[in-house]
């Protein structure tokens, strides 16, 4: 494991400066605040001091954290963990630019670190196993009944129409007929949808461009239905789905899929692309050997190689004020809580960027002359546009393999029960100790394991090869609840069909909690994304105040997100130059 070439002791500094005056105060050292940062001082637009950057927090990166357990030589994942190689953003900052170079030594790095890109590997599918209603299969047992001419019957009571095909299948076919079933759509794209002969697969070639034509305007043609010719973007995703396949249909999805976010009542325009882009079979993922946060320290560490550049951590803003009258030259007051004194102090500021999701900008004072309700409706009504969807992530240190045992060596295996996913990390190779990704709980699940969580009685850390207790108890104030951990085994030991050994360490990561609120986040139905997107970059004309990051991007739930809207945010408002390492070709989306 290469862990010398990322810095990842980025120098924070979690002191006060009172009265500092900046050009550009950046609220969030998440992938946006940093990507901002970076990209200012960069293009040469600011120097170091007049760009600064604020964070509550004493680490970098938002919701990436990656973590090394005692006992192994590699990277787990709590937050973020991969990428997908059609995000040229993200994909060029960490193999260098031009992307069309195969041969990685040969292309030009364009961040001071040095990052490994690696497939983020997601097992054989005739070897992981999915487990709903007390069944077992292999993830691949469709597509050979399928094979031999049959349909996999499950304990589900589909429509005879819907029968025999896989989750992924079915969520296709749905995207498939609803497309179809409008006329304008079925004629313009006619090329770029295509249903194979043998009814059970759909492939569509549309780009992130078509997608953006379709999205707004795409209508919902099916007589006798409720949402007969309504838009698509203004019907819930799981009405839509109920509407094509039936309610029982709809659990089959959300229990096979794997994911009880991708089904909830959001925008099912905004669902299709997202179903289909990131969620069918030829998906191609990598991720980075020094762990996937690596991302936020080499675009930190850029930033901060520029004379002046600070990272203010452990200060959170209270609020910001234009009513000051102490500085002629800085239109905006910002007032910070320096954490480690309990002081307050004040920053100056011509522009504020805010990184923030949704209930970061909720915890801000809601009464000053931005966020006030009364002045500001369409702010308040579009900063809630977005459903916050939680999740938590349980990592498992296990002293060997176990899984290896059912001939599984990667990848993620899928159930109904509350644990939903399991991810099987890794091994090093010299301790055999082997890292897991216990629960993927989002959305429903939430409430039977907060409480789980809640519990007082933290899992005992023990003892491991390479492991010692002393080194573990470091890790005491990050572990799972001894009730999680037990109801865990007990839930891997259903899904698995075999006893499970206890772990010797745990760490547990609620994204639920403050200043987060949630993993990630989905569009409600009846927004005009295509508007609100451009709007959350600079809602008041007359303000140089941007909101920017992954929960108002059309790429939720990805670093690519956050970056692609702190870049249009910084060409228009910033007039910022097209970046010169990044394809001129590339979409940025609305």
């Amino acid at each position: 494991m290469n862990q010398e070439n990322v810095n990842k002791n980025t120098p924070l500094y979690p002191g006060m400066q009172r009265d500092l005056k900046v050009e550009v105060a950046i609220i969030g050292a998440g992938t946006s605040g940093l990507y901002t940062a970076f990209r200012l001082v960069a293009d040469q637009k600011y120097k170091g001091h007049e760009v600064q950057i604020f964070d509550m927090s004493d680490k970098l990166g938002g919701r990436l954290e990656s973590v090394i357990m005692p006992g192994m030589n590699f990277w787990g994942e709590l937050g973020g963990m991969r990428y997908l190689t059609s995000q040229e953003i993200v994909t060029t900052l960490i193999e260098g630019y031009p992307l069309k170079e195969t041969d990685l030594s040969k292309r030009t790095p364009v961040l001071k670190d040095k990052m490994t890109p690696i497939p983020f590997h997601m097992g054989d599918p005739d070897k992981l196993l999915m487990y709903i209603r007390k069944e077992r299969f292999k993830q691949n047992a469709w597509t050979e009944e399928q094979k031999q001419g049959n349909k996999l019957i499950t304990r589900y009571y589909l429509n005879e129409n819907d029968e025999g095909f896989s989750s992924d299948q079915l969520f296709n076919k749905i995207i498939y007929n609803v497309l179809m079933a409008d006329p304008w759509v079925a004629a313009t794209y006619k090329d770029l949808i295509i249903a194979d002969p043998n009814g059970y697969d759909y492939t569509f070639k549309l780009t992130s461009r078509d997608w953006d034509a379709i999205k707004p305007r795409m209508v919902y043609n099916f007589p006798g239905s409720p949402y007969d010719k309504r838009l698509v973007n203004d019907i819930g995703f799981w009405n839509l789905i109920k509407d094509q396949v039936s309610q029982e249909g709809y659990e089959f999805l959300a229990n096979a899929g794997g994911y009880y976010s991708n089904t909830i009542n959001w925008n099912s325009a905004e669902a299709f692309p997202y179903m289909v882009g990131d969620f069918s079979a030829d998906t191609t993922y990598k991720t980075i050997e020094e762990g996937y946060d690596s991302i936020a320290y080499a675009v930190a560490n850029t930033y901060m190689e520029y004379e002046g550049a600070r990272i203010w951590s452990k200060n959170k803003l209270i609020t910001f004020t234009k009513d000051h009258h102490l500085t002629a030259t800085h239109k905006y007051e910002l007032t910070f809580l320096n954490i480690q004194s309990n002081e307050t102090w004040k920053v100056y500021a011509n522009s504020i960027v805010l990184g923030m999701p949704r209930k970061s900008l909720e915890l801000l004072d809601q009464n000053n002359f931005f966020f006030d309700a009364n002045r500001h409706q369409k702010l308040n009504e579009n900063i809630r546009s977005i459903i916050m969807e939680p999740a938590f992530k349980i990592l498992m240190g296990f002293e060997g393999p176990w899984w290896r045992d059912l001939g599984i060596d990667s990848g993620h295996s899928i159930t109904d029960l509350p644990m939903r996913q399991c991810y099987y990390f890794g091994t090093d190779t010299e301790t055999k100790n082997s890292m897991l990704l216990g629960s993927y709980g989002d959305m429903e699940t939430e409430t039977f394991w907060k409480a789980l969580s809640d519990d007082k009685v933290l899992f005992k850390v023990r003892a491991a090869r390479s492991a010692s207790l002393e080194e573990l108890h470091k890790f005491d104030d990050v572990q799972a609840t001894e009730f999680m951990v037990n109801e865990l085994i007990n839930q891997l030991k259903e899904l698995h069909g075999v006893d499970i050994p206890q772990p010797y360490v745990t760490y547990f990561r609620d994204w639920t909690d403050d200043p987060y609120g949630a993993g990630y986040h989905a569009w409600k139905a009846g927004f005009s994304v295509k508007d609100v997107m451009p709007y959350m970059r600079k809602p008041l004309m007359d303000e140089q105040i941007h909101i920017i990051g992954e929960a108002y991007s059309d790429q939720q739930g990805w670093v690519e997100g956050a970056f692609c809207e702190a870049e249009k945010m910084l060409q228009t408002h910033f007039k910022l130059d097209w970046p010169y390492w990044l394809d001129p070709e590339y979409y940025l989306g609305w």
